[in-house]
């Protein structure tokens, strides 16, 4: 299961951009194509995040759906898969989205003095 390695660092780069400041929300974008399980990564975070700045932070995962276009006509098309076949009869697609993962949003919590 890499989605272990991938949410510690997931965790490690927002614990770096969170100075020390508890941290409320996490908001990730991961793709469909991408291979990242968001089920898995979800489980893995609460385990990565115990005793952390993180810990009872709101995960909140936003799939990217697949979406690929033709090197023949232009056409863009939606896939499930990292490949596909286009309407012209096409199998050269580029990938232009789906195999995204980005940490979009991090929210802390504000500490009024």
């Amino acid at each position: 299961m890499h989605e272990l390695g991938i949410t510690q660092n997931i965790v490690a780069i927002v614990t770096e951009h969170a100075n020390n400041s508890k941290v409320k929300r996490v908001v990730l974008e991961i793709g469909q194509l991408s291979a990242i399980l968001p089920d898995a990564v979800q489980f893995c975070f609460d385990i990565c995040t115990k005793d952390t700045v993180l810990e009872n932070a709101i995960l909140e995962i936003r799939e990217i759906s697949g979406l690929g276009r033709c090197r023949q006509c232009g056409t863009e098309i939606a896939l499930d898969k990292p490949f596909g076949i286009c309407h012209c009869g096409s199998v050269q697609l580029d990938l232009i989205a789906g195999e995204e993962l980005k940490i979009k949003e991090i929210e802390i919590e504000e500490v009024c003095v």
